[in-house]
């Protein structure tokens, strides 16, 4: 076996040509979403009004381990992928750990995160349909400018209701959306009846990713020939991302790396999904016990606090049921700086791999992420993105601790996207004004007691 190069490139003809479906290989697959009206699991038809056909396919496909990757979407992939795993040689050398590291570097594109695989598909899908324009949302922007990026290729038009705090916080990524073509309003907005009704219950609201959805539908549905498109939570988005996953597993096949943990950022689901793909898929046919990691922020903590239940995807209550770790759909977090992990709910499928125990989870605060993240920016380079830190710090706090017990571990973490716009969260940390908020359990309990009533769940 070689020995693995610095930085490992797979080729052309080494990019995965299909997507791995998680639930294909889950002993006990998600709960069903359901229909609020009834309490009945949602069927194709009722999803088919919001959401492109094909999509719903894959939403509903619980038996097929691989999907082939159409012609139309690998040509726009090549463009920008495979994307690099990267040993990060000199971070080990700054904890003195004796712990390897690598990263699977996800910004290699001008949206710079990972969002970009599913963004693609669905926009790719939209067009096959006979789709002329699509709704979304997007929290700290990556989501939105990657879409905005697939439909300028893709030539649909777009709007994009981004998080009020973070269109405040990003002004470059609105400049760069409608670079694109995209069209960009704050969320929550006059434009909306539901977004309306959030202004005058929360005249001061920062927004959340809740409210953005909220809108985006609203929108989706009033628009003739449209169609709604999400970056995160849903299971044919983290099918979609199960390409890094897969890059990744090719890659430690090719140079002999076996990694013991693998750790990735969590507030939606979308990016650590796709990452640990195929590690959960060998975890749940029992041919590994590698221990997998996700690390969310302390102050919108939905896996280690939230409930195990069923619960609106969105703060105006118009989306179907979901079955996931929630902090409650009227849950509007404080306005920290990762405001792609901002989001009340976790994607069913995360959220049953870790009800079932095949994965752990952690919350951190904000200041030690920004900690890690200029720990990580002076050792290797590459300023990370505020969610993509929250990886790094749990990656740096295994290293640490292979340091104290003198256990060498292969650690492998997601770095889905990198931070050049998010520059006023810097700011912020190297002034020491940045603050952490924690919720209180009265805080939570608040989101808590308008879950819906299921009965049996």
């Amino acid at each position: 076996m070689k020995k693995a190069p610095y930085k490992i490139y797979l080729s052309e003809e080494e990019m995965p040509k299909y997507w791995l479906n998680i639930k294909a290989f889950m002993k006990e697959k998600p709960d069903q979403m359901l229909n609020p009206a009834t309490l009945q699991p949602c069927t194709a038809e009722e999803l088919e009004q919001l959401f492109c056909s094909e999509l719903v396919k894959q939403e509903f496909n619980n038996t097929d381990k691989y999907i082939e990757i159409p012609k139309g979407i690998l040509d726009f992939y090549k463009t920008y992928r495979p994307a690099p795993l990267i040993r990060a040689h000199r971070l080990e050398k700054m904890l003195n750990t004796p712990a390897e590291i690598y990263y699977k570097f996800e910004g290699t594109n001008t949206s710079g995160s990972h969002k970009l695989k599913s963004a693609a598909a669905q926009v790719f899908y939209a067009k096959e349909q006979g789709i002329t324009s699509v709704t979304t949302e997007t929290g700290a922007g990556q989501w939105g400018t990657a879409l905005a990026m697939a439909c300028a290729y893709y030539q649909i038009d777009l709007n994009v209701y981004m998080v009020k705090v973070s269109a405040e916080q990003k002004p470059y990524r609105k400049s760069v959306i409608e670079t694109y073509g995209g069209r960009v309003i704050p969320s929550p907005s006059d434009t909306t009846e539901v977004g309306r009704k959030i202004l005058a219950e929360h005249p001061d609201t920062g927004g959340s990713l809740g409210c953005a959805i909220s809108e985006a539908i609203e929108a989706a549905i009033k628009k003739d020939n449209c169609r709604y498109v999400l970056g995160s939570v849903l299971d044919h988005v983290i099918l979609h991302q199960s390409i890094i996953g897969e890059e990744t597993r090719i890659a430690c096949e090719k140079y002999g790396i076996k990694p013991d943990i693998i750790i990735g950022c969590v507030g939606g689901g979308s990016n650590f999904g796709g990452l640990i793909a195929p590690f959960v898929a060998d975890k749940i046919e029992g041919k590994s016990d590698i221990r997998i990691i996700g690390v969310e922020p302390a102050s919108c903590p939905s896996l280690t606090r939230g409930k195990y239940a069923y619960d609106f995807g969105d703060t105006g209550k118009t989306t179907p049921l979901l079955r996931m770790y929630t902090l409650g759909s009227g849950y509007i977090p404080s306005p920290n700086h990762a405001g792609g992990l901002r989001f009340h709910g976790m994607s069913p499928i995360v959220s049953k791999l870790y009800h079932d125990g095949y994965i752990e989870a952690r919350a951190v605060e904000q200041t030690k992420v920004f900690e890690a993240a200029t720990a990580f920016a002076r050792s290797e380079g590459t300023l990370p993105a505020p969610e993509s830190a929250h990886a790094i710090l749990g990656a740096i706090e295994e290293a640490v601790k292979c340091r104290e017990t003198g256990e060498k571990k292969t650690i492998i973490f997601g770095l889905t996207g990198t931070g050049f716009f998010d520059m006023t969260a810097y700011m912020s940390y190297n002034s020491g004004t940045m603050v952490d908020h924690i919720p209180t359990d009265e805080e939570l309990e608040k989101g808590f007691t308008e879950l819906p009533n299921v009965p049996g769940k």
